[in-house]
C-alpha cells in the first residue's frame, strides 16, 4: 500500500511541476508575493489581483503567496499561471523575524488549488531546529499528497558572516535538498563560478532569489543571466519585479533570458 501511495504521489508531483516549470526549458520564473505578511501592504502588492495579472501577462510561470493569494489573485482569463502557497510566516514586528513558523498545511493548500507549496528556513538562526523539523514534516506530507515542495533556504544567524557567501549558501541549499525539497530558492553568491558550486552541490533544481531592490534593471538581468548559465533553473524574484515601473515588461525580459537563452545585450538590443 505504501508503494502505491508513493507511486501516485510521484505522478502527482510530476503533473504539478509542469504547472510551475516550463516543460520545454525545464526552468521557471516565479514571482513571490508573500511580503504582505512580513512587511504589510508594500508598494506593488496593495492589489494582488492586479499584480498577478501583470506578471502573468509578462510570462511568469508561477506566483507565490499566502492563503489570501488565490482569493485575490485568481485569473479568470488568459494564460494560466502556477500557484505556490507559502506555508511559513513571521512579521517584521515580531521579536525575531528570522523565526519562521508554519501557518498553513499542505492539505489546506490543496483545497485552494495549489500546484506547489513553499517553506522558509533560515539556516543558522536561533530557532533553526524547529524550522528544520517543520521542513521534514512538510516534505513527508508533500510526498504523501504528490505536492511539489519549494524550500527557501537562507543562511542567516550569529555564525553567518555573509548571507551571500558561497560556503554558507551551498550548505543551506544542500540542507533543503537532503530534507526532501524538490526545488531550492536561495541567494545569489555574486558571480557565476561560486554559484555553480551551489548548483553542483545540490541534487535538486536551484532558483535564485531576487533579494532587495537592485540599483538598475540591467544589474538584475545580469544576475538572471549569470545564475542560469551557472546551472540555475530559473529565478524567484519579488520586489525587483512587482515594484518596477512596468512589471510586465520586466518579466518579458527575464523570460527571454531564462527561456530563450538571450544575452543581456540581446535583451536590450
Amino acid at each position: 500500500m505504501h508503494t502505491n501511495i508513493l507511486r501516485a504521489g510521484n505522478i502527482g508531483k510530476s503533473v504539478r511541476m509542469e504547472r510551475i516549470i516550463n516543460r520545454k526549458t525545464g526552468k521557471s520564473i516565479i514571482i513571490p508575493m508573500d511580503h504582505g505578511v512580513g512587511a504589510g501592504p508594500i508598494q506593488g502588492l496593495k492589489d494582488l489581483s492586479f499584480m498577478v495579472n501583470k506578471v502573468a501577462d509578462g510570462g511568469a510561470n508561477a506566483v507565490l503567496g499566502h492563503m489570501g493569494l488565490p482569493k485575490y489573485g485568481h485569473r479568470g482569463y488568459g494564460r494560466d499561471v502556477g500557484l505556490i502557497i507559502h506555508l511559513s510566516a513571521s512579521t517584521s514586528l515580531g521579536p525575531d523575524p528570522n523565526h519562521k513558523v508554519l501557518v498553513t498545511t499542505v492539505e489546506e493548500a490543496i483545497k485552494v488549488g495549489a500546484d506547489c507549496v513553499s517553506v522558509h528556513i533560515n539556516v543558522g538562526a536561533h530557532d533553526e531546529a524547529e524550522m528544520l523539523k517543520g521542513l521534514g514534516m512538510i516534505a513527508g506530507k508533500c510526498d504523501e499528497w504528490g505536492m511539489p515542495l519549494l524550500a527557501m533556504m537562507y543562511p542567516r544567524g550569529p555564525k553567518v558572516d555573509s548571507e551571500h557567501d558561497v560556503e554558507y549558501v551551498k550548505h543551506a541549499a544542500r540542507v533543503g535538498a537532503e530534507l526532501g525539497a524538490d526545488i531550492i530558492k536561495t541567494n545569489y553568491t555574486g558571480d557565476p563560478d561560486s554559484f555553480r558550486e551551489v548548483v553542483e552541490g545540490c541534487p535538486v533544481p536551484v532558483v535564485v532569489a531576487g533579494g532587495p531592490r537592485m540599483e538598475t534593471e540591467r544589474d538584475l538581468m545580469q544576475v538572471v543571466y549569470d545564475s542560469v548559465h551557472a546551472g540555475g533553473k530559473g529565478v524567484a524574484i519579488g520586489r525587483n519585479v512587482f515594484q518596477a515601473e512596468d512589471p510586465t515588461a520586466i518579466v518579458e525580459k527575464i523570460s527571454k533570458i531564462v527561456h530563450e537563452d538571450f544575452s543581456v545585450e540581446e535583451v536590450y538590443g
